[in-house]
């Protein structure tokens, strides 16, 4: 395992240490860091924005400077060193395949196994006069204390689940109030979420909006572009409802929504977008033809909706991967079935005479 770049345009300078130069960063965060954390918001060199695993030296560290562990994502590295002005810490980012911490603890990339290879190839033990470090408390679910401490003879301890908490938690001797240790995903928080979310959507939905477009013209007597305009305009107009009731209004009204599983919230957010456009051509439901199209889309949108709601497990405090895994079981096919159905009512919907 190599040592972290010194030519990241992030570093500050070097440290010289006993194993030699370590990377110094800053507490304060430059325009460039700033706009790689929006583009990464938006998917845009989402899985480019890492640092490079391994040791970092944030100020101006001693040997009694606090260890502390972090994702090599670039904005939780970010995050980290910005709670911290003007303190001297030493910063180790494990190798997470620039995944997040609460995500990489879930999928095994923040583990046991990744901790001790990077205590051990970075010789921070050769650095510091004390044995101990300190992790994100949402790291638990990827590190067992007790076997770091019999691999590396470092004690794990977790900090508090903000990183803005840890000044308070150093000065308090390395205690966490119980404030500390809880988390509530506030609307804001979810918020943030959603374009990531919502871009990796519409590169497909730009693809297949355009395709409902034209084949809308095949419906009624009236000719193509009259079609179009009729049954394809809405198409998209109710595609479109489906992914925002789905990737941007499920997240945010999480709390208000019924049931725990995420299909379920997306499913009532998707019934209620179904309604509310339903209700604006109430002259579809005058034939058969529209009848079936109207409920053709009682079908997909809720469908399409319930599906893309799973997207957002992470923005709650009480999903787990083996719920997730449960959930997706028996809601992906549903959801698969109720889309299927859906699209070839739609499409026979297009050709009652």
């Amino acid at each position: 395992m190599s040592p972290p770049g010194l030519d990241q345009p992030f570093v500050t300078g070097p440290v010289e240490t006993k194993i030699g130069r370590v990377p110094r960063v800053s507490s304060t965060l430059g325009w460039a860091d700033r706009l790689g954390s929006i583009k990464a918001r938006w998917g845009v060199g989402r899985m480019r924005f890492t640092v490079d695993p391994g040791l970092y030296a944030l100020g101006d560290p001693d040997e009694q400077a606090p260890v502390l562990v972090t994702a090599n994502y670039k904005m939780s590295f970010d995050r980290l060193r910005e709670a911290l002005p003007g303190r001297d810490a030493w910063i180790l980012a494990l190798d997470t395949d620039g995944i997040n911490v609460w995500c990489a603890a879930g999928k095994g990339t923040f583990s046991t196994d990744e901790l001790v290879r990077r205590i051990k190839s970075s010789g921070i033990e050769n650095i510091v006069a004390h044995k101990e470090l300190i992790l994100p408390q949402l790291s638990g679910p990827g590190v067992a204390a007790h076997i770091v401490k019999k691999l590396s003879g470092f004690k794990a301890i977790y900090g508090p689940i903000k990183a803005t908490d840890l000044p308070t938690f150093l000065d308090a001797g390395l205690k966490a109030t119980p404030e500390m240790r809880l988390k509530a995903f506030n609307i804001r928080e979810r918020t943030v979420l959603i374009p990531i979310e919502l871009v990796s959507t519409l590169k497909w939905i730009l693809i297949i909006l355009p395709l409902f477009f034209f084949v809308g013209g095949l419906g009624g007597a009236a000719g193509f572009w009259s079609g179009t305009l009729h049954y394809g305009l809405f198409a998209i107009i109710a595609l479109l409802s489906a992914v925002a009731a789905g990737a941007v209004l499920t997240p945010i009204l999480l709390p208000w929504l019924p049931g725990r599983a995420f299909s379920l919230k997306g499913l009532a957010m998707g019934l209620i977008a179904a309604v509310i456009l339903t209700a604006f051509r109430p002259e579809n439901l005058s034939d058969w033809q529209g009848r079936i199209e109207t409920l053709a889309w009682f079908l997909l949108i809720p469908a399409i909706s319930a599906f893309l709601a799973m997207n957002f497990t992470g923005a709650s405090t009480y999903t787990s991967l083996s719920g997730v895994k449960k959930e997706m079981k028996w809601a992906v096919p549903l959801e698969i079935a109720a889309g299927g159905a859906g699209l070839f009512l739609w499409l026979g919907s297009l050709f009652v005479a």
